[in-house]
């Protein structure tokens, strides 16, 4: 009965932040909701931002087991965008409430995640001091996450996928240039 009253407090609350903003979600609204007591709520969880917490923390734990290699920045991108995309309205409310901070801290986790997958798949096999492979999971990490933050600020309108992609292949191809022109004046 626990686990299945825990579940119903998540799932009741999943369903009133799809309807409206956090700041409009108190745990009276949740437990009326459910059809518990709020000692049954406050048993299971300190408060609201737990409950947050715990969610958020789960869905990246899920993300993470769907995805556990990734072959490519842009294949992790793509990803957590989809993510982000199939709960919109849910992300962009508890993202533009007071529980950001537990949004965030989770997002940067997964950043890291999809980020570090990358490198040690693409530099397995390579010299790369670790002091350089961190270099490059911090500038990536960071990154990934400036991006995603800019595109929930702007209310998750863009098609954030073929920007990262584009940026990526440009990328690519600097690089690419970088390394066949010769140095000018040779």
């Amino acid at each position: 009965m626990q686990n299945s009253t825990r579940q119903a407090i998540k799932d009741t609350f999943l369903t009133l932040l799809d309807q409206r903003p956090l700041s409009r979600i108190t745990v009276k609204d949740i437990v009326d909701s459910c059809g518990v007591n709020r000692n049954s709520f406050y048993y299971h969880f300190e408060g609201i931002p737990a409950l947050i917490n715990e969610i958020v923390a789960e869905q990246v734990g899920e993300l993470v087991r769907r995805h556990p290699t990734v072959d490519s920045l842009e294949q992790g991108f793509d990803a957590a965008v989809s993510f982000l995309r199939q709960y919109k309205r849910m992300v962009l409310h508890i993202y533009n409430s007071v529980s950001r901070d537990i949004f965030e801290a989770h997002l940067m986790e997964v950043c890291r995640y999809v980020v570090t997958s990358y490198v040690e798949a693409d530099f397995s096999g390579q010299s790369l001091s670790p002091q350089d492979q961190e270099l490059l999971i911090r500038y990536h990490r960071c990154e990934c996450f400036g991006h995603i933050i800019d595109w929930l600020n702007s209310g998750m309108e863009e098609d954030i996928s073929a920007y990262f992609h584009r940026v990526y292949a440009l990328k690519r191809g600097w690089e690419d240039m970088l390394r066949t022109t010769p140095p000018s004046g040779s």
